[in-house]
C-alpha cells in the first residue's frame, strides 16, 4: 500500500496571520516573480495567482511584476536586471538553471536586492530563502506507486525531468531509492529511461514512443517525474491501445492530470499545496521589505549546491491515487474546483456522476 507523505510546517493561513503585525511595506515597494516557462499550466494558473492574491491580501501597496522567460535562461536573466532596473527590492525567481541562475542572485546582491528560490534552488551564496516540499519523497513516491501495481519481472520506463532543473535530479533519486535495489535483484527491469529537457511535454512523447519502439510494447510500468510527462507517456501508449492498462505517475494534479486519473489512464500524482507555497514567498517577501525577522516562517536551514546555508520552508505534500486522490486535491486545492475536472469523457465517470 503506497504511503503518503504529509511532512508541511507552514499553512499559508497560518503564515498569513503572523503578518498581521509587521508595518505596512511602503508604497513604492516592488516585487518581482520571475517564473521559468509556460509549458506547464501551475507557473502561471496556480503559483502565480497564489502569490499575486496574497501580496493583495497582506501588502496591497506593494507592486508585484510577474516574467516569464519561456524556458530561455538567457532571457531570465534580462528579466531580473529589467525588474532590478525598475526597483524591484525583492526577487522571487524560479529559476530555469539552478546554476546559471546564481547570476541573478548574486547581480541582486550587489544591489542590495534579496533574492527568494521559489520550488527550485538557485546555487548562489547569495540565495536568501527557499520554499519546497520533500520532493526526495515524492519521487520515491511515485517510483513506490508503480512498483506496488506492477509484479516482478515487470519492465519499466523512466520519463525523468528537465536536466537543468535541480529538483529534476532529486526526484529521480527519490526514484532511484526504490528502484534500484529492484533492478538489482531482478524483480523489476529498466527498459528505458530519458531526461526530459524544459520539461517539454513532445520531448517526452518523443522518449515514450522511441522507449514502445525499443522494446516492442513491453512496458508494464511508467514512472513519470511530472503530469506533462504522465500525458505525454499516455498519449503514445493510446495509440498502442496500452492507455488505462499500465501505471502511470506524475507530479503537479494539473486538472487533465485528475481528468486522465478519474479515466483510469494516469494512476497517481504528487500534490503540493502551492497556494501555501506561494503564501510563504509572498509573507516572506514582505517581511523583507520591512526589514522584518522571519525565522518563524522559516523553519529549517538547508544547505544549496554552493554549500550555502539557506532560510528554508518545507510544506506539505501527497500521493493522490485514484478517485480518492481526485478527491483529496479537489477539497484541498483552491485553484482546482470539481466543475473544472469534470469536463469532457471525465464528466461520464462515477466520480462526477
Amino acid at each position: 500500500m503506497f504511503s503518503q507523505y504529509k511532512k508541511g510546517l507552514l499553512a499559508g493561513s497560518v503564515a498569513v496571520a503572523a503578518l498581521t503585525s509587521a508595518a505596512p511595506a511602503m508604497a513604492a515597494d516592488m516585487v518581482a516573480l520571475l517564473l521559468p516557462e509556460n509549458v506547464n499550466p501551475r507557473w502561471e494558473q496556480q503559483d502565480a495567482a497564489a502569490f499575486v492574491a496574497t501580496m493583495q491580501e497582506i501588502a496591497p501597496d506593494v507592486k508585484v511584476e510577474v516574467y516569464n522567460a519561456n524556458n530561455d535562461t538567457s532571457v531570465q536573466q534580462r528579466q531580473a536586471e529589467q525588474a532590478l532596473t525598475q526597483g524591484a527590492k525583492v526577487l522571487v525567481v524560479i529559476p530555469i538553471d539552478g546554476e546559471s541562475s546564481a547570476i541573478i542572485a548574486d547581480t541582486a546582491a550587489e544591489e542590495g536586492v534579496p533574492t527568494i528560490a521559489y520550488d527550485r534552488m538557485i546555487n548562489s551564496p547569495n540565495t536568501k530563502f527557499w520554499v519546497q516540499a520533500d520532493m526526495f519523497a515524492t519521487g520515491a513516491a511515485q517510483a513506490q506507486h508503480v512498483v506496488d501495481n506492477t509484479k516482478p519481472g515487470d519492465t519499466l520506463v523512466l520519463l525523468k525531468g528537465s536536466p537543468t532543473d535541480p529538483n529534476a535530479a532529486v526526484i529521480h533519486a527519490g526514484q532511484v531509492s526504490v528502484l534500484q535495489p529492484l533492478f538489482d535483484a531482478g524483480e523489476r527491469v529498466m527498459g528505458y529511461e530519458n531526461w526530459t529537457p524544459g520539461w517539454d511535454p513532445a520531448i517526452a512523447r518523443r522518449s515514450m514512443d522511441q522507449a514502445l519502439t525499443q522494446l516492442n510494447n513491453n512496458v508494464q510500468g511508467v514512472v513519470s517525474s511530472n503530469d506533462g510527462n504522465a500525458g505525454a507517456a499516455i498519449a503514445a501508449m493510446e495509440e498502442q491501445g496500452m492507455a488505462g492498462t499500465v501505471p502511470v505517475s506524475g507530479l503537479d494534479c494539473t486538472v487533465q492530470a485528475q481528468q486522465l486519473m478519474l479515466l483510469g489512464k494516469q494512476t497517481q500524482c504528487g500534490w503540493r499545496p502551492l497556494h501555501e507555497m506561494a503564501a510563504a514567498a509572498a509573507n516572506v517577501s514582505v517581511r523583507l521589505l520591512n526589514g522584518d525577522d522571519y525565522s518563524d516562517l522559516a523553519t529549517e536551514v538547508v544547505q544549496n549546491g554552493v554549500g550555502a546555508d539557506v532560510a528554508f520552508v518545507p510544506v506539505d505534500s501527497y500521493s493522490a491515487v485514484g478517485a480518492e486522490g481526485v478527491g483529496y486535491v479537489i477539497e484541498n486545492d483552491p485553484s482546482i474546483t470539481r466543475d473544472m475536472v469534470c469536463q469532457g469523457e471525465a464528466a461520464a465517470t462515477g466520480f462526477c456522476s
